[in-house]
């Protein structure tokens, strides 16, 4: 086994903590290996097993005509239901059953469906029969009178891509953003609307790579897009599938990459939505019994270990790489899918916790599975899971043991933020905690840190901001107010993302808004708030006034990605050079940059010496500056030049004020 990848991220092996533990990774290897060999049968590798929605589903025929397949192994009759036949039953739409595993097919000859047309399942099962949506279906359309929805012919003319994938292979600077809520009007935005407004504030901004949620089919606005009913289609509530394509094309264009939240871990429960109860069993797609309901999210739990189910979801994947152009995804609720229990409520101290029996190894095993096909159809693509529990292995090989995954969420990080900014006196903030926590990672696994995501404003949180501003978000924001309790937030808002950024290990993330400090948390339509859109929206106007704060505070964000969002920059590995409790400031070198912060919040210091390389040192930013709504305390433009120490090194002086943080770049 060697001992390091060909990017230099050591093996997982090579963990002394995990020695103990590796017969069990030898026996997942050997479990995703065994998987790998069963599912093709035979035909061909594990990318061309997963070309199920070429069978499966609706498709045209070349005489003018179409053919629909699905598997429904329980069912006892299927027909075809919609506009097509008056919604009723009819003869010449019943489905035949292909063979025992549970195949169904129809054909349709030329002009008995046309392009619009509605449709449904109508499946009878021993004692019982139900309405249902085809489980591949590509495209699903609402009624907004009952609520329910509809499967739909779609038959339009194929869409011309126009540019090619971006390089992906660089540092993804991820902006995690919304379709729906990235317009200011009280209103649903569009797949049209994100593409001509939102996607040139992106590029804008400095970000290289947009993470899209709530882009698969749900039947409830208000889930955020995580309770997914129609697994293969883009959410028509926001346009139309070639709209989508025309703006994962066009951000291409611009040289953003694409990708969109990837939610296997569990499905709505809806019947007549989704898949649950699909054929008259609950287990069809998942788990029976208890394990089959996820008791916090109230939905359905996958069965893993079924090689349909598999071929579902893996399918799936290639799907909207291939379809859709996508360049990777982000797995949500990996944490749920790896532990029986969910991993709720645990603390994941102990190696034990990623080894006994709790552990869903053909959870584990789906994982890797999918990252292969991920892969093999797009090998520059990237896949990040969203994990809070550690688990060791994500980011490494399947030959491993490992699940594949190009990088991890440092779900971590932002818990510390909003932990300081909530239950901390500003005194009792930390620094070398701090820094140790945001530059603690396994070592063989690559990780996305963020000061928060979406997360940490839905329903009953707070942004950073508002946790550090309180009411004074919305009354002392003017640009000329002066107000002691804002300059406190900004200054530490700043330093926070400094020092995130600064320590980021292999790539970034920010949600939508958060660069310039939203005030609002979210909180889509429903009933609890008279369906009011008042905080299911983004208020550019905001950031766009140069009379207020917020205007500042984008402009600090993006100066900052112009200096850290560089390949080199992340590539290069975090050096501290000093750090003192008491004062409560360090320094620490990246590259070619030195940055100083200081916490404390009360006394500034005059000529701090700073241990560092020899040469000159030039002051390219600080959270002071006037440009970023900052006191002005410190002069723009200044050079340092370092000084030989008595015992050995250099160091530089500095003027370092209470609550600032510094940037020097080297000049050699």
């Amino acid at each position: 086994m060697p001992s390091s990848r060909p990017d230099g991220i050591p093996a997982l092996r090579d963990d002394p903590w995990l020695k103990p533990w590796l017969p069990d990774l030898d026996r997942r290897a050997e479990k995703i290996s065994a998987m790998r060999r069963r599912l093709p049968q035979g035909r061909g590798t594990l990318a061309q097993f997963a070309l199920g929605h070429l069978y499966y589903g609706l498709h045209a025929t070349p005489d003018g005509g179409w053919v629909f397949r699905e598997w429904a192994p329980n069912a006892t009759s299927l027909y075809l239901i919609g506009d097509h036949s008056d919604w009723r039953e009819r003869p010449q739409f019943a489905a035949r059953r292909l063979n025992s595993h549970g195949d169904w097919e129809l054909i349709f000859p030329p002009g008995e469906l046309t392009h619009g047309d509605h449709y449904k399942l109508s499946i009878h099962w021993p004692g019982g029969r139900g309405e249902r949506i085809p489980a591949w279906t590509r495209r699903a359309v609402q009624d907004y009178a009952t609520h329910l929805f509809s499967a739909q012919v779609w038959e339009s003319e194929p869409f011309t891509w126009q540019h090619d994938r971006p390089d992906s292979t660089r540092p993804p600077l991820i902006y995690e953003a919304h379709a729906g809520m990235a317009q200011e009007e009280l209103r649903i935005g569009t797949w049209l609307e994100f593409r001509d407004h939102t996607l040139p504030r992106i590029q804008a901004a400095g970000y290289n790579t947009v993470q899209l949620m709530g882009v698969m089919e749900h039947p409830y606005y208000g889930s955020f897009g995580y309770h997914v009913s129609n697994f293969f289609a883009p959410s028509s509530r926001f346009g139309t599938p070639e709209e989508f394509k025309s703006l994962v094309d066009t951000a291409h264009g611009m040289g953003l990459s694409v990708i969109i939240d990837l939610v296997h871990s569990h499905s709505v429960k809806n019947e007549l939505d989704g898949l649950a109860n699909f054929d008259g069993t609950p287990w069809q797609y998942f788990h029976d019994g208890p394990r089959g309901q996820h008791p916090a999210w109230d939905s359905r739990c996958f069965n893993y270990s079924k090689p349909e189910v598999l071929h579902f979801l893996l399918s799936n994947c290639r799907y909207w790489v291939e379809e859709y152009q996508l360049d990777g995804f982000r797995f949500d609720g990996v944490t749920s899918m790896l532990y029986a229990d969910h991993g709720l409520g645990k603390a994941f101290t102990q190696a034990e916790d990623y080894f006994n029996p709790g552990v869903d190894e053909d959870a584990l095993t789906y994982l890797a599975l999918a990252n292969e096909v991920i892969h093999q159809v797009n090998p520059s693509a990237i896949t990040i899971a969203e994990d809070v529990s550690g688990m060791p292995g994500l980011g490494a090989s399947t030959a491993e043991g490992g699940s594949g995954f190009d990088y991890r969420l440092a779900m971590g990080v932002p818990d510390i933020w909003a932990r300081l900014a909530s239950k901390k006196r500003d005194e009792d903030w930390h620094v070398e905690h701090l820094y140790h926590e945001l530059t603690t990672r396994r070592a063989e696994e690559k990780v996305i840190a963020y000061v928060e995501s979406h997360d940490q404003a839905i329903v009953g949180g707070q942004t950073f901001i508002s946790r550090l501003l309180g009411a004074a978000i919305y009354s002392e924001m003017g640009r000329h107010h002066a107000s002691p309790a804002t300059d406190r937030g900004l200054a530490l808002w700043k330093i926070a993302r400094i020092l995130t950024l600064g320590t980021a290990g292999h790539g970034y993330l920010n949600f939508m808004g958060n660069e310039f400090g939203h005030p609002e948390w979210i909180d889509f339509p429903r009933e609890g708030n008279g369906w009011s859109f008042h905080y299911a929206r983004r208020q550019w106007s905001l950031r766009d006034n140069p009379d207020l704060k917020y205007h500042a505070m984008g402009d600090f964000d993006t100066s900052l990605m112009a200096l850290f969002g560089t390949p080199d920059f992340l590539r290069a590995h975090p050096q501290l050079h000093a750090s003192h409790l008491c004062r409560q400031h360090l320094a620490f070198q990246r590259g070619a940059f030195l940055i100083i912060a200081s916490l404390n919040p009360a006394e500034s210091f005059p000529d701090l010496p700073i241990p560092c390389p020899a040469g000159k040192w030039d002051l390219v930013l600080d959270t002071d500056e006037r440009r970023f709504a900052g006191p002005g305390r410190i002069a723009s433009g200044q050079s340092f030049f370092t000084t030989p120490e008595p015992h050995g090194g250099h160091s530089l002086s500095i003027y370092l004020p209470a609550r600032s943080a510094l940037i020097l770049r080297h000049s050699p």
